[in-house]
């Protein structure tokens, strides 16, 4: 089996690359692990930067996208009794971001991809070994249907997450691991309810954390910073409506809409990055190359500049022999990773919780109170929160 690009994984980062090679006629074999309903149900991010928003757009999947997404201009700090609202279209230059479901994203992405001549997707692929990048020969063996396979190719995109097979076939010496991991985890919940806000509501509150989210109109996300040693099955959802209210401030915590959840999970946080992201032929796209705290909704956004890249770099070398892209994907994409994950620690640490030493939180409020009454502080906030910039030069 032979293509141009190989693709390992197929969630939204690797369909999206997958979509605008085809724009320009490059052929990709896409890789995955697991089933295609497997992938669509998995809950993960559901704010999109104006990046994400531009190149999903470009890839010719945006239609329901831009219908059914819901634009925010704005949020609101929590803080001390106080609530504070970042305008971020007033401090970014117009800037928005669109709540939007990645579940909905992936389901949008595949309904294009496999119509698409030019792509093939292989489920269910198992024991996927990338080998050869470095010797300008690389192959992908793998097991599909029962059977051993070989995919040979030009490039590969690792696009497979942090636990994928792209990273790990990468020999120790020949990278570096940053990873600072937190002392807590995220309990979520997904309830068919109303939000409490039109915008979302980032909280920090002597108890800890907390962010009210939503996907929907109809469908609300909550989120509460509790220990990495409590256990999800200890939660019900009563315990958890219950402990939200105590951390939200009114007017909200009375009018708190609460219903029976329908998903609910414990993420762990924490900030890795792997450097650098290309070895020879590979190159690492998205999870599979860096992990941000999901405070600063940077995860899935930073894959999409990572796919920006690469595309880019891929096509100049497709259609015009271009070495020099290729060359500069992993300095200039990790720019922008280390600027995020910079952002990601920062808001990290000032909304959560990390001991019971009470100087700590008035530290927190005092840095929070000193950046609201700050037109510049409001502004970095904002033009963090809305995305940075793709490089201007990279073309």
């Amino acid at each position: 089996m032979k293509t141009q690009i190989a693709i390992i994984g197929a969630g939204p980062s690797g369909l999206c690359l997958a979509l605008l090679l085809s724009q320009k006629g490059i052929k990709s074999v896409v890789l995955e692990r697991q089933t295609r309903d497997y992938v669509e149900a998995r809950v993960r991010a559901g704010i999109l930067e104006q990046g994400m928003i531009d190149l999903i757009r470009h890839a010719g999947v945006g239609g329901r996208m831009d219908k059914e997404g819901l634009l925010h201009e704005g949020f609101s700090l929590v803080f001390d009794h106080q609530i504070k609202r970042i305008d971020l279209a007033g401090l970014s230059g117009g800037k928005k971001v669109m709540v939007y479901g990645q579940t909905e994203l992936t389901k949008d992405l595949y309904d294009k991809v496999l119509q698409d001549d030019n792509i093939q997707v292989i489920f269910e692929a198992r024991d996927v070994l990338p080998t050869g990048f470095f010797d300008n020969k690389p192959t992908i063996s793998f097991i599909a249907n029962g059977e051993p396979q070989v995919l040979h190719c030009d490039y590969i995109a690792g696009c497979d997450g942090y636990h994928g097979a792209s990273r790990a076939a990468v020999p120790k010496d020949r990278l570096r691991e940053y990873e600072r991991v937190y002392p807590f985890g995220w309990l979520g919940l997904l309830a068919e309810t109303p939000p409490v806000h039109e915008e979302l509501i980032y909280v920090n509150h002597p108890r800890g954390f907390a962010l009210c989210s939503m996907r929907s109109h109809t469908r609300s996300r909550y989120y509460l910073q509790v220990p990495l040693t409590d256990q999800v099955e200890a939660w019900s959802d009563d315990a958890f409506w219950h402990e939200l209210r105590l951390r939200l401030p009114e007017p909200y915590a009375s009018t708190l809409v609460t219903g029976p959840s329908f998903e609910k999970s414990i993420a762990p946080l924490r900030s890795f990055v792997v450097e650098p992201l290309r070895f020879g032929s590979l190159f690492l796209v998205g999870d599979a190359g860096h992990i941000v705290p999901p405070t600063g909704a940077k995860g899935l956004n930073l894959a999409a500049s990572d796919v920006h890249y690469l595309s880019t770099a891929l096509i100049a070398w497709y259609e015009a022999g271009r070495q020099d892209l290729l060359d500069r994907y992993s300095e200039t994409a990790l720019r922008r990773i280390w600027a995020a994950v910079r952002f990601s620690w920062w808001f990290t640490s000032v909304m959560h919780k990390f001991s019971d030493d009470p100087i700590e939180q008035k530290i927190q409020v005092a840095e929070l109170e000193y950046l609201m009454r700050s037109q510049a502080g409001q502004t970095t906030i904002a033009e963090n929160y809305v995305g940075l910039d793709f490089a201007a030069d990279f073309v």
